[in-house]
């Protein structure tokens, strides 16, 4: 679809082009000549030729800068340039099939004067060129959606009654001694039993000897 559109833009570009260059040329030619005879300037009288050639140039401007489809560009280059390679072939015929007796709001349209002073084929030559870059021929990349940024979790503030999870680590820790060693398992040998009305003092316990027969 864009070639299409682009296709009825060199169509309608090209003739306009040169109806504005006409007008400008046409216009500035003659108020220089003017001045020139009369041995005086008066700027103002540019304006208006100055006018027509900014509207053509900004016309052309965008018809061959753009990034569309260079299918414009190139119809427009081609209608622009055909009528002064023309003059190479049958210049009088040519010339002949050009009105010059046109006029657009009361000023005189002499078409055939860019045709003649070449404008036309330097604007034609322009266009033309313009369809040899390849980036015109190669959509506009589509833009890329940038992702979403996902939405923190809310954050709890913690209260006087929350404590922090215990990790395995603490959980496998030994608890809390007074620093007392643990009990020994063995169990130990009972205390020999001593016979009633005996004093612990007057024999030591177990089977140890007593001091007198040690002595005999």
């Amino acid at each position: 679809m864009r070639h299409l559109w682009s296709f009825l833009a060199g169509l309608v570009v090209a003739p306009v082009t040169w109806v504005l260059v006409t007008l400008g040329q046409d216009g500035s030619a003659g108020t220089v000549d003017r001045w020139v005879e009369i041995g005086t300037s008066n700027t103002a009288n540019l304006i208006e030729p100055a006018v027509y050639l900014a509207v053509g140039g900004i016309v052309l401007g965008l018809l061959g800068t753009l990034r569309i489809s260079p299918l414009g560009p190139l119809v427009a280059g081609l209608l622009l340039i055909t009528p002064y390679v023309g003059l190479f072939v049958t210049p009088f015929r040519v010339r002949a099939r050009i009105p010059d007796d046109w006029e657009f709001l009361g000023d005189p349209l002499p078409l055939r004067l860019p045709v003649e002073n070449g404008t036309l084929f330097l604007i034609g030559v322009l266009l033309l060129m313009a369809t040899f870059s390849g980036q015109r021929w190669r959509r506009w990349p589509a833009p890329v959606a940038a992702p979403a940024p996902a939405e923190a979790a809310p954050t709890q503030e913690p209260t006087l009654t929350d404590w922090p999870p215990v990790s395995s680590a603490e959980r496998d820790a030994a608890p809390l001694s007074l620093g007392y060693p643990d009990p020994d398992p063995t169990p130990t040998e009972p205390l020999p039993r001593r016979t009633g009305g005996a004093s612990p003092w007057s024999a030591p316990p177990g089977n140890l000897p007593r001091r007198d027969d040690a002595v005999n």
